[in-house]
């Protein structure tokens, strides 16, 4: 690990020399990348640069204790080594975590797809809360929400709707947010008071690009019709609807948002894109799994991740065993704890696994 950490704090120091050298400041294009490949190591190397300080205020302390003959010098020595050492042991584990392979998706926008499940009305309603509870998070981190496409149901929730939320590390945070939750709750229709169960899906894919995927004109077929709902005159009496099938996935895609038929494609080619690098990905992961009989992070949409227990005042994520009695909180986008509790959990499996490989 150490011999590792001395290459990119080399590497480091190398950009840095290049980001003051005129060639590379002439060169935006150039200036970019190094800047960016700088950025990236920068954690690390600071990270690293404190556990050699550390080291070296231990060696201090450890030194001075064999030497010195002052009774309080040497109670004080060591002292100072016992909280030098235990900051060692946690910066011996961040730089673990910090070496760790990255996800290369993590630094992408997303594309946000909720659909109303079981529960009928109620599993409407909730899907609408629970898209607010994203848009709230998304304007907390500064990410801009723009909706693809969404179906409203006939009580005001919303049997499906998708959105993309870009943003800086938008992906690295919500990736873990794909799965079916549950909400448990007295529906407001609900003559006894008996608490109903209902669900919804969640899907968070990664945006892709064109250089992700390799759409061929051919596979595709385009269809166009009358948008519905809500959009005044236009609405029934132009074709600005798009509806696209990726033929050798029977993929299908459906746009009618933007009065623009134009807007639409590109929104609906879009969330193709996405589904498909989707598609290879799991194809990847379970290759993966295969290989190393054991599956980290999957995004297992049949697997039920979370439940909403609106009477108790509570929100469970199945996966990791963590329950928070602050919904309120929650459902206003307040969801950073369960964010960072998932982050953590599956970076330390991810640790098991590196360990285990190696």
């Amino acid at each position: 690990m150490f011999e590792r950490l001395e290459q990119i704090e080399s590497k480091f120091r190398e950009l840095e020399g290049a980001l003051a050298t005129p060639e590379v400041i002439s060169d935006s294009a150039k200036y970019q990348k190094t800047a960016k490949a700088h950025a990236e190591l920068a954690p690390v190397v600071e990270k690293y640069r404190e556990y050699k300080d550390l080291k070296r205020g231990i060696d201090e302390s450890k030194a001075m204790i064999a030497q010195e003959s002052d009774a309080e010098m040497v109670a004080y020595a060591k002292e100072e080594l016992a909280g030098l050492e235990t900051r060692m042991s946690s910066v011996e584990e961040e730089l673990k975590f910090l070496l760790l392979p990255k996800d290369p998706n993590d630094e992408k926008n997303v594309i946000l797809e909720i659909r109303a499940g079981t529960g009928g009305d109620e599993a409407s309603l909730f899907a609408s809360e629970v898209f607010r509870m994203y848009t709230r998070y998304a304007e907390m981190n500064r990410w801009k929400v723009e909706i693809l496409s969404s179906s409203e149901s006939g009580v005001g929730g919303l049997k499906e709707v998708i959105a993309i939320i870009e943003g800086k590390g938008a992906y690295s945070r919500l990736k873990y947010e794909s799965g079916v939750h549950r909400v448990q709750r007295v529906p407001a229709t609900e003559q006894q008071g008996r608490v109903h169960t209902s669900a919804i899906t969640v899907a968070v894919l990664p945006e892709a690009e064109d250089v992700d995927v390799k759409i061929e004109a051919k596979d595709l077929r385009i269809d166009t019709f009358c948008s519905s709902g809500p959009g005044g005159q236009s609405v029934n009496t132009t074709y600005s609807a798009v509806r696209i099938t990726h033929l050798p996935t029977n993929t299908v895609v459906s746009c009618q948002d933007e009065k623009s038929q134009i807007k639409n494609r590109e929104k609906g080619m879009r969330v193709l894109r996405s589904r498909l690098y989707e598609m290879e990905l799991e194809k990847q992961q379970q290759a993966l799994a295969k290989e190393r009989k054991q599956q980290v992070g999957s995004g297992d949409r049949s697997e039920k991740i979370r439940t909403y227990n609106f009477p108790q005042n509570r929100v469970t994520d199945h996966r990791i065993g963590l329950t928070l009695h602050q919904l309120e909180n929650v459902m206003d986008g307040k969801i950073q704890p369960l964010v960072d509790a998932l982050i953590a959990h599956y970076q330390a499996e991810k640790l098991k696994q590196e360990v285990a490989v190696a």
